[in-house]
């Protein structure tokens, strides 16, 4: 075991934060702002992304739907997680393969005015990319959340906040606190007098 290793990893992950704190700000009100104005007009969120970012969608959309924190009481905010329901991604996976899991969700729950926030730190997880074509064609907001090159989804996105980092472990832990942040920045316009 390594000690400077240890504080290596860790002090990465602060300058990642840092880069992303200065690179991704006028974005993450951006994407606040977007989803304020759909819930105001009576959407809701849908999140999706693969094995982390998988459970960065089911975190966030928990955070929104419970609460940040019990110190701050508010209304729940409707927000579903694509990622969860294992018979419907089983059965979408065998009969229209892995790549259609979330677009079909999007096509059975989305409605113009919701937001679909896309978590892939390359970018090009298929499935994440058809999402959000079939959001676009549903005229469903997309925000997503990347890696430093934005992937394919750089193109589909209404807007990208991409962390700059090519490094899989710091631009997810990057991806959960600007989710977090943006939860707190909603409530705040949506909840505070």
């Amino acid at each position: 075991m390594n000690l400077d290793r240890v504080r290596e990893y860790l002090l990465e992950t602060s300058r990642t934060a840092a880069r992303t704190a200065e690179s991704c700000g006028e974005e993450i009100l951006g994407a606040t702002a977007a989803i304020v104005e759909s819930l105001r007009a009576g959407g809701k969120i849908l999140l999706c992304g693969n094995g982390g970012s998988a459970g960065d969608a089911q975190h966030l959309a928990t955070e929104f739907v419970s609460t940040l924190t019990l110190d701050r009481p508010r209304d729940a905010i409707p927000a579903i997680a694509l990622t969860t329901d294992t018979s419907l991604l089983t059965a979408v996976s065998n009969d229209f393969g892995f790549e259609h899991v979330f677009a079909r969700q999007v096509e059975a729950l989305g409605r113009e005015g919701d937001v679909l926030i896309g978590i892939s730190t390359s970018g090009n997880s298929a499935n994440v990319v058809k999402a959000f074509e079939r959001a676009r064609s549903t005229r469903i907001r997309t925000i997503a959340l990347t890696g430093a090159t934005g992937g394919a989804l750089a193109a589909l996105a209404d807007i990208e906040i991409n962390v700059p980092s090519s490094e899989t472990s710091h631009v997810q832990e990057a991806h959960i606190a600007v989710g977090q942040l943006i939860a707190f920045l909603v409530e705040d316009e949506l909840f505070t007098a």
